[in-house]
This record gives C-alpha cells, structure tokens and sequence, in this order.
C-alpha cells in the first residue's frame, strides 16, 4: 500500500505552534496505490481491505519513506493499517 502522509500543523494546548524537530510522526494518510493482495496457501489471492482514496491511520513507525517526482510518500504493508477513517 502506497500513502501520501498528511503534514498537520501541531499547537499545543496555549495555541504555540511546534517546530517540525519537535511534531510526532503523522499517523493518517491518503492511500494513492494498492497492490492485488496476498497470495493464500491455497493459490487464491485475498483481497486488499482498503481502496485508493481511503483515509486511514497506520502502526507509527511503519512502512518505508520514499520521494518519487518531487513528492514523498510512504509504502507499508496492509496489516500495518490499524483504521479507516470516515
């Protein structure tokens, strides 16, 4: 599953805004690519439980950080999606 990670501006509870050294990891990204599934024992193909678009919160320090064209994104694998957020 390929994310496009979301960048949210952090505040604190006073309203001060955290420079980028001191934000957390996001958690929530865009899904922009899925692949076609895992492979069962059987031969058959299990299908992918999330689509392109979906909004979803993924383990924190999952997956691998990739720039592709000027853009960076985030491959993991889909057991690593805790959520899909509506």
């Amino acid at each position: 599953v390929i994310l496009e990670v979301t960048q949210e501006e952090e505040k604190t509870v006073g309203g001060l805004v955290l420079a980028s050294a001191a934000k957390e990891k996001p958690q929530t990204a865009k899904i922009v690519a899925v692949g076609e599934g895992n492979v069962l024992e059987n031969g058959q193909k299990s299908p992918m439980p999330v689509a392109v678009g979906d909004m979803v919160m993924f383990e924190k320090y999952a997956g691998t950080e990739v720039k592709y064209e000027g853009s960076e994104y985030l491959i993991i694998a889909a057991k690593d999606i805790m959520a899909i957020v509506e």
